[in-house]
């Protein structure tokens, strides 16, 4: 009896601090919501009129053919109501009968959120979650069913109805979630208390945001275990910071080659760690390489344009790395959108008779936007609207607008999985180097933004009419140097048949166009000692994509070595190893600098 009182003591003490650390918790998370500066409310959900024409398409079939709606809803309240009788007869059993699967349940096989064996033993959650399937098939049955509107609206209707139906998921809530339950139980609420801690830590330094943590933070600093590829920065302005790497071999290829990263992220998702690096991958195969570290630009960048990521960018390094090298020219990479610039740089350089680059390679980089892919429900006028009001008022795009735009595409991996884990179940976010990268981003200088977004997605101009670009128009044909395109098979950023649909429009008669399975990063981050995912080629670009991958060959492994032989045939002679910088570039600071330092701010 003794020892089962202290047991209750002890108990009754716990919950005790627990409370007292809620309450405590509860009015941080009051302060922290105070500080909340949310974007313009029009980021937040489309305009009302696409919902509008929804529901009027659906009462005008109501209407005209009212036996089919009929027939729709009368065949899920049936379905819906012998479920709760079949949960009934479960719950007084005891257990639950499989004798009859439901297709709705199908929607739902291999779905990890319902990997917890009580969703198919345990009659409660058995019910909670086969109902939630019905309503899911409701749903998407009822946005199939709409006809008459245009491509675009159903593309996006068909989104928003997803994000709707993934929102409302029982493993989002804590009545409806086992896993959560029953670490809840097992820590006696301690868990939850964790949770809560996790959750107003997020608010808090996200200015009253809920922006979940994908990664622990703590356990990454960078030059030490995180991009520490040594180097130098040998140059800098207010747009750049040129990093020159140490040679890892004592003799190096003549021409240098320099790497221009994407500056909505930071460059070292190319130097996350030594075994999956490609900086340090491309210096041991002999290459003095250069890579651009972009500025994270704050309010005082809000007139910086395209032409100034062109002109005080990719120009200046260029030249810069021609006169430390004392070549007259370079190779040069460019990733997802810099790769985008990079052809209109080749395009105004070919206007200006300049030929300092010598052959260009391309990582994930669209050029055709006719067709959007996953970003059409992001790019109509209703969001493109509250941007620009977004940033006329603050005077850029807001790194977290963007990173909330690209989780939300994969919403259940980047959202609500781990908020689930983090806030209702207390775990500390996992030590994972790319996800510490992704939380990682920068923010979008106003006018930059714009005319990315109106100029290049909405108009198509690189394609169609022609870019205005310091004072000459750029089009994709003006693109005559040999060019290599590496596009990943399952990229949602950037997908491979819109890019090949682009580089099939450049005027170069030398074209190496290589499909890598995978994403948008792993396709890219993926070395040659992990033999994970392989690589597609195919030398007659002639057709349509889907015919070039019909006919393409398909290789074991990663594409670096066969983008490395096609690399040195056009980088010249060996030449002894270059120390960073020269006396006319004295090193700055060490890789990876001080602009990459920088975090965004909400």
């Amino acid at each position: 009896m003794a020892t089962q009182e202290n047991v209750t003591g002890q108990n009754l003490e716990k919950l005790n601090q627990n409370l007292e650390r809620v309450e405590e918790l509860s009015q941080r998370l009051v302060q922290a919501l105070a500080s909340r500066r949310p974007p313009n409310p029009t980021l937040n959900a489309p305009s009302q009129e696409l919902f509008t024409k929804a529901a009027t398409s659906y009462w005008q079939e109501m209407f005209e053919n009212p036996g089919k709606i009929y027939e729709q809803q009368l065949e899920y309240w049936g379905k819906s109501v012998r479920h709760f009788l079949e949960a009934q007869q479960a719950l007084a059993q005891g257990k639950v009968s499989h004798d009859e699967e439901d297709e709705a349940d199908d929607t739902l096989k291999g779905d990890k959120r319902f990997s917890n064996p009580l969703w198919d033993t345990h009659p409660y959650f058995h019910y909670i979650k086969h109902q939630y399937a019905l309503n899911k098939q409701a749903v998407e049955q009822a946005v199939s069913n709409i006809d008459d509107l245009e491509p675009k609206e159903k593309q996006r209707l068909e989104y928003f109805s997803r994000q709707i139906i993934d929102m409302m998921s029982p493993t989002n809530f804590l009545g409806t979630n086992p896993d959560a339950l029953e670490k809840a139980v097992a820590t006696e609420g301690e868990s939850l208390v964790r949770g809560l801690e996790n959750l107003v830590a997020d608010i808090e330094a996200n200015h009253g945001e809920m922006v979940v943590r994908l990664a622990d933070e703590s356990a990454f600093e960078l030059g030490e275990n995180i991009a520490t590829s040594p180097g130098e920065v040998v140059y800098r302005n207010r747009m750049i910071e040129l990093i020159q790497y140490a040679p890892a071999t004592e003799e190096v290829y003549t021409t240098p080659l320099i790497s221009f990263p994407p500056w909505i992220t930071k460059f070292y998702i190319l130097d996350l760690k030594t075994q999956n690096s490609l900086i340090k991958w491309i210096t041991e195969q002999g290459y003095t390489l250069f890579v651009v570290s972009w500025v994270n630009p704050d309010a005082s960048f809000a007139d910086t344009g395209m032409e100034d990521y062109v002109e005080e960018g990719f120009l200046t390094a260029i030249r810069e790395v021609k006169a430390i090298t004392k070549q007259k020219q370079v190779n040069a990479v460019g990733y997802c959108i810099a790769g985008t610039t990079l052809h209109m740089v080749l395009s105004l350089l070919k206007k200006r008779g300049d030929t300092s680059i010598k052959s260009a390679t391309f990582f994930t980089a669209l050029t055709d936007f006719g067709e959007q892919g996953e970003f059409t429900p992001f790019l109509q006028d209703d969001f493109i609207d509250g941007i620009e009001q977004e940033v006329a008022e603050k005077g850029l795009m807001r790194s977290f607008i963007m990173s909330r735009t690209m989780s939300f595409l994969r919403s259940n991996d980047l959202v609500y999985t781990p908020a689930v884990k983090s806030y209702m179940m207390g775990e500390t976010p996992p030590a994972f180097d790319l996800l510490y990268w992704n939380g990682d981003g920068s923010n979008l200088p106003g006018k930059m933004a714009m005319q990315y977004l109106r100029g290049l997605c909405q108009r198509n101009e690189f394609v169609t009419t022609g870019f205005p670009l310091l004072g000459e128009t750029v089009h994709i044909s003006d693109v005559d140097v040999p060019i290599t395109a590496v596009t990943c098979q399952s990229d949602h950023i950037a997908a491979w048949k819109d890019c090949y649909r682009g580089f099939r429009q450049t005027g170069s008669k030398d074209r190496t166009f290589i499909l890598s399975e995978s994403g948008h990063i792993a396709g890219i981050v993926n070395p040659p000692s992990k033999k994970k995912y392989g690589h597609y080629t195919n030398g007659d670009l002639s057709g349509s994509a889907d015919e070039w991958l019909e006919s393409a060959v398909y290789h074991e492994g990663s594409w670096w070595p066969l983008w490395e032989k096609w690399l040195r045939k056009r980088s010249g002679k060996k030449v002894d190893a270059r120390a960073p910088g020269d006396s006319e570039h004295p090193p700055l600071a060490p890789a990876p600098g001080t602009y990459v330092r920088k975090k965004a701010s909400l």
